[in-house]
């Protein structure tokens, strides 16, 4: 998830290899990135609001959250008068420049009404529920202001810009065509529903990111201040340097491991990627493919469980099931993403001629795991807590203090008061635009609740795909790409599971399945050009051309796109009614068709692929998309066949050295 993060991650060893600035490569592709350091005393005070930020919520989620509303307001408060005194009006101002009046004016506003809401909240549901008073509606509509603003200051204009327009059809519906129409909302209701009621500003999204997606992010923060992230490239390398294309497979592995406790496709590339994507081009891998193949593996980290962003916590809430029941619903999915794209990179160094590194230039992972595999447990602890019955909320709680309690024994890794209060500060810094997106996205969410939109789109989808699944899963991932491109992913998951997953629903799709499939695709916007971040900063490391990066990127993850598809059609790999040998049968089945896919997509196996073959690995590749005896046996005589003609021609000719061009 692009919010999930540590601002203050610290580069890899390598992470000024060939002059590159790891917080100007942030700062280019990460609009969160671009916070101002002032001087002096105001550094201070944000520090201060950044700590006090954290204490709140790691103690009320230790010893007692308040009432949702009060909780939420909070938390909010926090956030907007972080981001005026962080982010600059304008995102070009210099660094560390002072804090501006009227920024601290903007923070004080912002605070205002949500003060109010936590000091009036229980006489407003008590004595005056539905009747809003004239204080109660300018607090209101100061709030969606200064939201507004934050958010464009910490995202982008795109996401303030689907708040506005949801603001106006709620006013205007009665002018729209047929389709759209309403009967039309006056601004005391509109303002009532969006900052009083529990649907719009201060709904479920909001209420998710002030528990469960906040202590995450600490947990995540205080991982990283242990030196989690080298221990993970190291353990990479010990585990997949040594093999064929051994570093592009440690990039692969390691933005895996990185994104168990990373949300962020971007923070993941610049910080995986410093080692990485050098370690890449210097056994033979092309800049741009290198590049690519980082950001393919770090966005596939959002995917990943335990800690799988603030998407999975909504979606937990929105079907009403158990965090723990989404991260399982995960995890074949993110194994067959990896596989996808493990089996490419092993495909492109075949075809290239490259090898891995040798046995002494890669740690011992004896050695590695001896002296600080130990920094694992906190993650074994969490699943285990999960599993047990805990909520999140307690299970990061305690997942925290078994991090702060194991550091000790190595003193590398020790959490000193100094640390924990820059593991705190980070926490909830990297908290700000989760919490300013969920607000945001909140009244996208109200407006659908209040004029019925949102199940009108989804029969128009319907429509639209004449009743075909398959039509109608190609229209929902569109949809989900294309506002993937400008919203980050937890708006864009709120957004598409609200307006886009509903259609899929009324097909009959199993609802972890529907929601499933639009984080998934949400996630994937990420890689897909014009807007493709993470690709993007992958190509500013590895110094090549962003849009041929970005392309690349996309190819790569082709076969990871067949995955939704695959559960969909056959959804006991989340899980569903699974049952042991269906369940082996679909996972083989699923694993053949993502190899057929990603022979096609690289164009070798043994050999060099013509184009007919690469169309027939196709055609086997979507005929596993349907479970069935026919199909399975269609995608099963395809593998056999291809490899049969490969390994003839691969003896006849030889291997066949392309370049990746």
């Amino acid at each position: 998830m692009e919010e999930m993060k540590d601002k203050n991650t610290e580069p890899t060893p390598s992470a000024g290899e060939g002059g590159i600035d790891f917080d100007e490569l942030m700062r280019k592709y990460d609009t969160e990135a671009r916070f101002r350091t002032p001087p002096g005393w105001q550094l201070i005070l944000i520090s201060a609001l950044a700590v006090a930020m954290a204490c709140f919520h790691f103690y009320t989620a230790g010893f007692g959250l308040l009432p949702a509303q009060k909780q939420g307001a909070v938390h909010l408060a926090f956030t907007l008068v972080l981001v005026f005194l962080l982010y600059p009006i304008k995102s070009g101002m210099q660094k560390d420049a002072k804090i501006p009046i009227y920024d601290f004016a903007f923070a004080i506003v912002a605070a205002i009404p949500l003060i109010y809401l936590v000091q009036q909240i229980d006489i407003i549901a008590m004595e005056r529920s539905g009747l809003p008073t004239q204080m109660d509606l300018i607090m209101g509509f100061i709030l969606i202001a200064v939201l507004l603003e934050a958010t464009r200051r910490i995202s982008n204009p795109i996401l303030p810009c689907l708040a506005i327009v949801s603001l106006l059809y709620c006013y205007f519906g009665r002018y729209m065509p047929e389709m759209l129409s309403h009967r039309g909302f006056n601004v005391s209701r509109i303002v009532n529903h969006m900052y009083l009621g529990t649907e719009g500003i201060f709904g479920t999204p909001l209420e998710v990111s002030s528990t469960f997606v906040f202590m995450f992010i600490l947990f995540g923060s205080v991982l990283e201040k242990t030196g989690m992230g080298k221990f993970i490239i190291d353990l990479s390398l010990a585990l997949a340097g040594w093999s064929t294309g051994g570093p592009a497979k440690v990039a692969v592995v390691a933005s895996g491991l990185m994104g168990t406790i990373s949300g962020s496709s971007v923070a993941n590339v610049c910080t995986t990627g410093m080692f990485t994507i050098p370690l890449m081009k210097s056994v033979g891998y092309k800049p741009y493919f290198a590049g690519a193949v980082e950001a393919v593996a770090s966005t596939g980290g959002q995917i990943m469980p335990p800690v799988m962003g603030a998407g999975a916590f909504i979606m937990a809430q929105f079907l009403g099931v158990s965090y723990l029941e989404v991260a399982v619903a995960a995890i074949v999915p993110a194994l067959l993403y990896y596989f996808a794209v493990i089996v490419q990179v092993h495909f492109e160094a075949n075809r290239l001629g490259l090898k891995g590194l040798s046995r002494e230039q890669l740690p011992s992972i004896g050695k590695l795991l001896k002296e600080k595999g130990f920094l694992l447990i906190p993650l074994v602890v969490i699943v285990y807590l999960l599993i047990a019955g805990y909520t999140p909320l307690k299970a990061a709680f305690y997942g925290i203090w078994v991090s702060f309690v194991l550091s000790w024994l190595n003193k590398e890794t020790r959490l000193t008061p100094i640390r924990i209060k820059e593991a705190f500060e980070a926490g909830a810094r990297g908290a700000l635009s989760v919490a300013c997106a969920c607000a945001c996205v909140g009244m996208v969410v109200g407006m659908g609740t209040l004029t019925g939109l949102a199940l009108r789109i989804a029969g128009a989808i319907v429509t639209l795909a004449g009743g075909k699944l398959i039509l109608t899963l190609f229209f929902t991932m569109c949809a989900s790409i294309l506002l993937g491109t400008g919203l980050p992913t937890t708006a864009n998951f709120i957004v598409t599971s609200t307006m886009a997953a509903p259609a899929l629903l009324q097909l009959g799709v199993p609802p972890i399945a529907a929601y499933m499939f639009v984080f998934y695709f949400g996630i994937a916007a990420d890689l897909t050009p014009p807007v493709a971040l993470a690709a993007y900063a992958g190509a500013g490391i590895a110094g090549d051309d962003p849009m041929k990066t970005g392309v690349t990127a996309f190819k790569l993850a082709l076969a990871g796109f067949l995955v939704p598809y695959i559960y969909v059609y056959n959804p006991i790999l989340l899980f569903v009614d699974a049952t042991p040998l269906p369940m082996i049968q679909a996972v083989i089945t699923a694993l053949i068709g993502v190899f057929l896919l990603a022979m096609c997509t690289i164009g070798y196996y043994k050999a060099q692929l013509p184009w007919i073959l690469r169309i027939v690995a196709l055609v086997g590749a979507v005929a596993l998309l349907d479970p069935g005896t026919m199909t399975d046996a269609i995608g099963l005589g395809v593998l056999v066949s291809l490899h049969f003609i490969q390994t003839i021609r691969a003896k006849k000719q030889g291997p066949q050295m392309g370049t990746s061009e």
